[in-house]
Parts: C-alpha cells; sequence; structure tokens
C-alpha cells in the first residue's frame, strides 16, 4: 500500500506536528472505575462504622480510630473517594470548560484542592487515631 501503515489514523499534519492520541484516556477511564469498584465496600465499612458508633462519645469514637484495621479502611475510604473524585471532576472540567488557560487552571486547583482536603483528612484521623 504505497509504504503507509494502514493503522495509523492520523492526518499527515498531526503527524508532522506529533499530535493524535495521547494514551490517556483509556488509563484514566480505567482508574476511574476501579475507584469506584473500590468505594463500594469501602463505603459499605464507613456507614457501619459510622451506624455502630452513633452516640458514642469522643473516647469511645477514639478508642475505635486507634484500631489499625479501622484506621486503615478509613485512610483507604479517603484516599480512593479522593481520587475519584478528582478523575471525576478533571472529565467535567475537560468537557465543559472551552477556554485552554481556564481549563488548565481549574484541573491544577482541582489536584490542589483533592491534595489540601487529603492531606487535611489524613492528619485529622491520625490525630484522632493516636490522640492529641
Amino acid at each position: 500500500m504505497s509504504g503507509k501503515n494502514s493503522t495509523d489514523m492520523r492526518t499527515p499534519l498531526a503527524k508532522v506536528r506529533g499530535l493524535g492520541s495521547a494514551r490517556e484516556g483509556t488509563g484514566h477511564f480505567w482508574r476511574q472505575r476501579l475507584t469506584a469498584i473500590a468505594n463500594i465496600p469501602l463505603t459499605l465499612f464507613f456507614v457501619g462504622f459510622l451506624i455502630a458508633l452513633n452516640g458514642a462519645g469522643y473516647a469511645e469514637v477514639r478508642a475505635a480510630l486507634a484500631n489499625p484495621f479501622v484506621g486503615l479502611m478509613l485512610a483507604l475510604v479517603l484516599i480512593s473517594g479522593l481520587i475519584h473524585m478528582r478523575l471525576g471532576m478533571q472529565v467535567i472540567i475537560e468537557d465543559y470548560i472551552t477556554s485552554e488557560g481556564l481549563k488548565l487552571a481549574t484541573i491544577v486547583l482541582n489536584t490542589f484542592f483533592t491534595v489540601a482536603v487529603g492531606v487535611a483528612s489524613i492528619f485529622a484521623l491520625l490525630k484522632l487515631a493516636f490522640g492529641g
């Protein structure tokens, strides 16, 4: 076929510019689906934990959080939920914000917000678990 690669779908101009698939979409899709699946049992654990501690005092909650299994599970709830949130917001930003500068700024702010909430939440969880 005249020396062309029959599987290359890019235009000649895109080939010259090096544009085309960033090969990021599939990985993003699977990360979002994986965190969604992980969030199901983690959220059920979290809701069950909240129901079990309904009406408990500060000392009882602190004692429950001092359990390494509970602390680890709650940290996983936070991490998985925050990653899922960031990925979902990134899709919304990319789909609905047309200005490239504003799109880049909001994606950066989305990531900073997620990290800030994650650090503050894990810090609070550790502080409650280890006392202070």
